[in-house]
């Protein structure tokens, strides 16, 4: 009897032993198909993950392209309409300009907003958004500048041949449309229009003439002379005189007759002197009577001629602000010197044009900058000559453009010799005929005019001249960005 009960307990603990191994199999059964539901769960929603971000980059990187294409697009139509900045709706006054929205089929749209050039400025600033249809909500936004180069890209610009002397100095890149004679020295690209010419005796050459490169001389800088190189031509890029009067009658400053008003008809018997003031003002002064005439060189620089050009007396005709368009053309003979600010150009001429009525530019005293950034730029139009007379400065510095339309940018030879010591020009010299500070004997040595000359480049001219100044060339990429929602640029 005892050993049939032991027995039957021995069953019963084993069956119970079963059981529980039984239900612990379950447990463990359940917790690990648990965790791989869960794993296999984060597994999926990892990978839906994945797809989901898989395909907002791939949006992304096509609304980086579309947005790319939108500057290609507005590039085009700059390149057939430099002045088209609205999309061809014809939409003025606006700033930015746009949006202007084009449809890619099946792929998506970009929309552009174009911000005009601003006064003293050629960059139109182009911001295209891409967005993909797909995935609306992933789109990237590109700005681009993109500029004309203005005549003021060269530090030196002339329509004939050249001399520099062992004193003078050109920083920046030059060109002439003639050959070159470099005695000085250069720290940036000469080039020159012709392989050969001839040199005559006014650049030290003997009296029959001399077959010479396109650059050569005792100067430095070798390497940075280029020749022959592409004629700039001076018809295409002179200024339009007649539009820059308009401009002066439309928002900028026409000064005529006894003042600033062209309306009145008629010019000043003399001219006028304007002199700029730091505070972003300028006297305007009629002249009424010059010092006596000194001999010198006429305007073709063939014989002597009796000029009066120094100011002897002058009324005063008021104090004016810069106007608004940077425009002020001068219906007269102009004198000009003080400190600029702001940006400004200033014409002088009468028209319509006749050789024996144009207008020239003195520039009686330093003319500078406030401060030699972008926020200062000067341009000088004379319809014939810009002249630095024989009583200016003996260490004269001029900032700003200088364009000789039709004449010579030049300090005139005079019978009566002033030997001076220093002309510095910061910004940049277009002469159409032969320019000169300094006058030579063949052998190098100074007899009038200034022993040392300077023109420095101003690199903000290139795509920030002064208002309205002429351009040459197509639209030039400056720079591409891309910027976040609602980021300024």
């Amino acid at each position: 009897m005892a050993a049939n009960s032991k027995h039957f307990m021995l069953l019963k603990a084993k069956k119970y032993f079963l059981k529980s191994q039984n239900g612990g199999i379950l447990i463990i059964t359940l917790l690990f198909t648990t965790v791989f539901v869960i794993i296999g769960g984060g597994l999926l929603s990892l990978i839906v993950q994945q797809q989901k971000l898989y395909r907002v980059q791939k949006a992304k990187a096509q609304a980086l392209h579309v947005a790319e294409a939108g500057l290609n697009y507005y590039r085009w139509i700059l390149a057939h309409n430099p002045n088209d900045y609205a999309d061809g709706t014809g939409e003025t006054g606006c700033n930015p300009c746009g949006p202007y929205i084009h449809d890619i089929t099946d792929i998506g749209q970009f929309s552009l907003e174009i911000t005009p050039p601003q006064t003293g400025s050629t960059v139109v600033k182009i911001k295209s958004t891409g967005t993909i249809d797909e995935q609306p909500n992933a789109s990237r936004a590109v700005v681009a500048r993109y500029g004309i180069p203005s005549l003021a890209r060269y530090s030196f610009l002339t329509n004939n041949n050249v001399w520099f002397g062992q004193n003078e100095t050109v920083v920046g890149p030059m060109h002439s449309n003639g050959g070159i004679r470099m005695d000085g020295s250069n720290n940036s690209i000469l080039t020159s229009a012709q392989e050969t010419y001839t040199c005559w005796p006014e650049h030290g050459c003997s009296s029959g003439g001399q077959t010479k490169p396109g650059i050569w001389g005792t100067g430095g800088g070798y390497a940075l002379w280029q020749f022959p190189e592409t004629n700039v031509d001076f018809n295409a890029i002179s200024a339009d005189l007649a539009d820059i009067k308009e401009m002066a009658e439309d928002g900028g400053i026409c000064i005529g007759g006894g003042g600033p008003d062209c309306s009145t008809g008629g010019t000043s018997n003399i001219g006028f002197q304007i002199t700029f003031l730091s505070d972003g003002t300028f006297n305007l002064y009629r002249i009424t009577q010059l010092k006596s005439c000194l001999w010198q060189l006429n305007e073709s620089w063939q014989s002597w001629q009796c000029i009066a050009e120094e100011i002897q007396n002058k009324t005063a005709v008021g104090n004016f602000s810069m106007p608004g368009n940077g425009i002020i053309f001068v219906e007269g003979n102009l004198w000009v010197d003080g400190v600029v600010s702001g940006k400004i150009t200033v014409a002088a001429a009468k028209l319509p044009g006749n050789p024996n009525t144009y207008k020239n530019i003195r520039i009686n005293g330093d003319l500078t900058y406030a401060a030699r950034d972008s926020n200062n730029s000067l341009g000088l139009i004379a319809q014939n000559n810009i002249w630095v007379p024989r009583y200016a400065p003996t260490d004269l510095t001029i900032d700003g453009v200088l364009v000789a339309q039709n004449g010579r940018v030049a300090r005139n030879y005079y019978s009566s010799h002033r030997i001076t010591e220093r002309i510095e020009n910061y910004g940049s010299i277009v002469t159409n005929k032969v320019w000169t500070w300094t006058w030579v004997t063949g052998l190098g040595t100074v007899v009038d005019g200034y022993q040392n000359t300077v023109f420095i480049y101003d690199p903000n001219l290139k795509f920030g001249p002064p208002p309205s100044f002429p351009t040459s060339g197509e639209y030039e990429f400056i720079s591409w960005e891309e910027i976040m929602p609602g980021e300024s640029y």
